[in-house]
């Protein structure tokens, strides 16, 4: 990879999250002229600097690697900083979500917030699992199905790495029905509908990270190829299914929020399908697609931008589309930071 490129790859997610963090903080200067969704739009957006923050560790933990810059002071330093903000985005989450002060918008931020912990806790694995990414390509190519790869990981430590996601996926779901119960409360709903989603982005990492463990293991069989894509696919469309149904079935203006960040988190989820099947479709073969393969998040990020700019122009006669008008710009910045990731596994898997 050339060394020009490979800092531009990893100033991608940095922008991102810079981008994230002062357009939150300008929208929590608004102050209450749209209400209280200035709040949510406002912790939100912030909350998203994490997955940012721990989407660049996993774009610097791969590039070091193909650089040849990588030892062990990176090794422990990038994923612990991932950790780091996962940790700070849920305590911060439970925090607002507990002490609230009886507003409910600090309660949906704040209940948000801890799942986008989730989320940047999943990335960071990403990072962790890809540690030894050199061995993807090296097993790929040398070695055939079955056969151990030097240097790889234990098969405990390949299960905790893979279980990581799984348990945030677990317990986001189980937040989340916890919410959904009650149905006589619109705040628990809001978040729980948004939890739901935020649960199935966690579950669609499980497939990157088992897919990279695999890989590095060389346990990645023909069959699996592409089971673990179909199950991202799979999720992201109940994502956007769930928020079509929330939108059109819901009499109560509140759920037009998470209606169409239900319809982000499912464009999110199909970024994330882009590395699974670049991943599945480069695996000890050639793909003439893969090259095509990074436009994915490309064009879920635009999809995510121009449909805030259409909220943007609802919102203009109904504050009920303030929130997603807002959010839906930081989905983009996701999606566009999943971008440089995936155009750094091309470059580090392609033959």
């Amino acid at each position: 990879m050339n060394y020009y490129i490979s800092i531009l790859f990893r100033a991608i997610p940095l922008l991102m999250g810079i981008i994230c963090l002062t357009y939150g903080s300008y929208i929590y200067t608004l102050g209450d002229k749209f209400g209280n969704g200035y709040i949510i739009a406002s912790h939100v957006i912030i909350f998203f600097t994490a997955i940012c923050i721990a989407l660049f560790t996993t774009a610097a933990t791969i590039i070091r690697q193909l650089i040849n810059k990588y030892n062990s002071f990176f090794k422990f330093i990038l994923p612990t900083i991932g950790y780091l903000c996962a940790a700070i985005s849920m305590v911060g989450g439970l925090y607002f979500a507990l002490n609230n002060g009886g507003n409910p918008a600090y309660f949906v931020a704040g209940n948000i917030g801890f799942g986008v912990g989730l989320i940047a806790c999943c990335v960071s694995t990403v990072a962790l699992s890809s540690t030894k990414f050199l061995l993807i390509p090296s097993n790929s190519k040398n070695l055939k199905e079955g056969e151990k790869p030097k240097g790889c990981f234990s098969k405990e430590i390949s299960y905790v790495l893979i279980a990581i996601p799984i348990l945030c996926t677990l317990i986001g779901l189980i937040f989340s029905f916890n919410l959904l119960r009650h149905t006589d409360k619109v705040p628990s709903l809001v978040a729980g509908f948004v939890l739901f989603g935020i649960s199935l982005v966690c579950g669609s990492l499980i497939s990157l990270v088992a897919s990279v463990c695999r890989q590095i293991q060389n346990t990645f069989t023909n069959k699996e190829r592409w089971k673990w894509s179909i199950l991202v696919i799979i999720l992201g469309s109940i994502n956007l299914i769930l928020g079509i149904c929330v939108l059109l079935f819901s009499k109560n203006q509140t759920f037009i929020a998470p209606g169409y960040v239900l319809i982000g988190l499912g464009l999110v989820c199909y970024s994330i399908s882009s590395k699974v099947l670049l991943l599945a479709s480069v695996w000890r073969r050639k793909s003439k697609l893969s090259k095509r393969i990074p436009l994915i998040p490309v064009i879920t990020a635009l999809a995510c931008l121009f449909l805030s700019a259409y909220l943007s122009e609802a919102e203009l006669v109904n504050m009920a589309y303030f929130v997603p008008a807002h959010v839906m710009v930081g989905l983009g910045a996701i999606c566009f930071t999943l971008f440089s990731i995936v155009s750094i596994l091309e470059s580090g898997t392609s033959n």
